[in-house]
């Protein structure tokens, strides 16, 4: 059903039956730590190159996804994945083996909630029983192409982020789980003409506020109907320009709001600046953390919002401004 101007409630709610996370070292020893599925030590995931590595990563969630619902590859009618390099490089490698038929997406650091939004919208329109939705990032491969190698050691501003090292994967389907995806909010280009890719939190809150507001006037809700709002990859900067925006536009979401980027690392011990982000923060939060919450039913209904920097190396270079979007997902409980 069409709800406002940019959202879908599905009268046949999809079912987000399996979640998978991969990561690397730093986000292993951050709070989450215990919750993924599997950790890397090194890095490299048995590779050669950052790259090579992040094509491996998405590999591995997808077969753990598909591992814990029991199915095969070709059971999956579609794949819809991204990631943060050029031509989707890593999403192509990495899910290659599979031989699912797929669409490459780029959202930037919102990729988990477009691929989300493009499988529940394809399952409930009748268009197959199973659809995966899987996205990446890597620290090494996401420093080499939007700012510096790692050996340029340069150092890093106190509103930057930290790019997460993982991968992961969701399989949405008809068949019931403990959690549904209720509706979407498809968000829109939001520019507020900042140029900075050392503040992306900046950059991208313009975007969540847009969203949210939208979101909650479509459905008709506010902030109190959810149990958390979680934003994808905000950061500590970030968070506080949403605050600021959504306050002066009648809305105080201080109360129940958490961002991915703040609960993957801890900012004082693992020196991260502003928080975590890349299209691996909200992935990977939403599989290990957010998920978990909902399937107990400690959460009944979440509004997860993960954001992106709409930018690349060749518009940084010309001097463009860094556009932002999000994408929201109504998460709830479902009683099986």
């Amino acid at each position: 059903m069409i709800k406002g101007s940019q959202s879908i409630s599905f009268e046949q709610a999809p079912y987000l039956i399996t979640a998978a996370s991969v990561v690397g070292e730093k986000e292993g020893a951050g709070p989450l730590g215990s919750l993924f599925d599997f950790v890397d030590n090194e890095n490299l995931f048995g590779e050669d190159t950052w790259e090579a590595a992040e094509s491996r990563m998405q590999n591995k969630a997808c077969a753990i996804a598909l591992g814990k619902a029991g199915l095969g590859p070709e059971q999956i009618r579609y794949l819809f994945g991204g990631d943060l390099l050029r031509q989707g490089i890593a999403t192509s490698l990495g899910v290659e083996a599979f031989q699912i038929p797929m669409f490459g997406l780029y959202g930037a650091c919102s990729t988990s909630g477009e691929a989300l939004a493009l499988a529940s919208m394809s399952v409930a329109a009748g268009y197959g029983d199973y659809m995966l939705a899987v996205t990446s990032s890597h620290f090494g491969s996401a420093e080499k192409e939007f700012r510096f190698p790692l050996g340029y050691a340069n150092q890093r501003p106190l509103s930057a982020s930290w790019t997460v090292t993982g991968s992961g994967a969701f399989i949405v389907g008809t068949a019931p789980s403990s959690v549904r995806i209720a509706g979407v909010t498809i968000g829109k280009i939001v520019d507020y003409g900042l140029k900075d890719s050392q503040n992306m939190g900046a950059c991208m809150a313009p975007a969540a506020c847009d969203t949210i507001l939208k979101h909650f006037e479509d459905f008709g809700r506010r902030a109190e109907d959810y149990d958390r709002i979680i934003t994808g990859d905000l950061g500590y900067v970030g968070q506080s320009i949403l605050f600021d925006l959504m306050r002066k536009r009648g809305n105080d979401i201080k109360s129940n709001h958490n961002d991915c980027g703040m609960m993957i690392f801890d900012q004082q011990m693992q020196d991260t600046h502003s928080g975590g982000s890349g299209c691996g923060c909200a992935a990977t939060t939403l599989a290990a953390c957010i998920l978990p919450k909902l399937v107990s039913g400690e959460w009944k209904r979440v509004l997860f919002v993960p954001t992106g920097a709409l930018m690349s190396t060749v518009s940084y270079n010309e001097g463009e401004s860094v556009p932002g979007i999000a994408h929201g997902i109504v998460l709830e409980h479902a009683e099986i």
